[in-house]
């Protein structure tokens, strides 16, 4: 009888082994199933801030170019202001240059009377009247 006693323990410490075995799979796929929840979590989370990132950064773009556009409006209209200055400026220089020419010719005028009114008084005090 103590035979078939150890016998039959002889025979069921395969059956613990393996036991503890499928306890340590089962404990194994447990993990692993947490595991892949949490890698499925964090996958939808980071999908989620994926998504709002995108939505953000067209959102900054849509903004910036709108900015750019007002900036490209403000800087065009800042570029025709600027011509007709220029225009005007170049008109008021011409003008200067009329008025300048004028001044010279009446200058020369202003001379050859002088010279001739000279030329009269000697004549006149010549004349000894």
């Amino acid at each position: 009888m103590a035979k078939a006693v150890a016998a039959r323990e002889v025979d069921l410490e395969p059956i613990d082994r393996l036991e503890e075995k499928v306890k340590l799979l089962v404990g194994m796929i447990d993990r692993l199933r947490a595991d892949n929840a949490k890698a499925s979590d964090d996958n939808a989370r980071l999908a989620r801030e994926l998504e709002a990132a995108r939505n953000k950064s067209s959102d900054e773009n849509v903004r910036l170019a709108r900015e750019l556009e007002a900036a490209r409006t403000k800087a065009s209209d800042e570029n025709v202001r600027l011509a007709r200055e220029l225009e005007a400026a170049r008109a008021r220089l011409s003008d200067v240059e009329g008025t300048a020419a004028e001044m010279t010719v009446l200058r020369e005028e202003r001379h050859l009377i002088r010279s001739r009114v000279d030329d009269m008084l000697k004549q006149i005090d010549s004349l000894k009247l």
